[in-house]
């Protein structure tokens, strides 16, 4: 079984990023009593630790991204779901069923699927992808920040914070900043 999950969907900032980790049935208990769960509830250090574990009690995983120019595109919704596909895409062996953490299954991946809402929550297989695609992600974002100063990416990873947003304010958007998430905020100085 494969859990693909995103993040970044909600980000002003920088690409959407997807994982899909293929998971033998009987390695389930052993990531959680590594302590595998929603990335989103686990600090930054204890993500960064499970990431470099869970290679070791997966069977594969991929990562994959969709980039600003897609998400201009075809909007968020439709460049997560193509990163999601990307990531599914990228294991090495396809899985006999994917959990997909949301309410969309993936249009483009013809094999059985499962559309779990709060999945990262819920499973965890969704939950690995969801911290291996979150430590990119942040790591991305960290290498980023020294190239765009003035938008303290290096704390946010790309959210909007009132630090983020006063950069936009201040220095307006960079290439990788979405320009329909930053508009609202150049727009209005409020």
């Amino acid at each position: 079984m494969a859990g693909v999950d995103e993040v970044g969907r909600g980000a002003l900032f920088g690409p959407v990023v997807a994982a899909a980790v293929l998971v033998p049935i009987e390695a389930i208990n052993q990531l959680q009593a590594l302590g595998v769960k929603d990335s989103k509830q686990l600090s930054p250090q204890r993500r960064s630790q499970l990431a470099q574990a869970l290679p070791d009690y997966v069977h594969s995983y991929g990562i994959s991204f969709a980039d600003v120019p897609t998400i201009n595109q075809v909007n968020i919704r439709q460049a997560s779901l193509l990163a999601m596909e990307r990531a599914v895409q990228k294991l090495p062996v396809m899985p006999a069923w994917v959990l997909v953490d949301g309410r969309d299954t993936l249009p483009h991946i013809a094999m059985a699927q499962m559309a779990v809402t709060g999945g990262d929550r819920k499973s965890l297989l969704i939950s690995a992808a969801s911290i291996l695609a979150k430590v990119w992600r942040d790591t991305l974002i960290t290498r980023l920040a020294e190239r765009f100063p003035g938008y303290d990416l290096a704390s946010n990873k790309g959210y909007g914070t009132a630090k983020h947003c006063q950069g936009l304010r201040q220095y307006g958007a960079t290439a990788l900043h979405r320009p329909l998430f930053c508009r609202k905020i150049i727009e209005n100085p409020d």
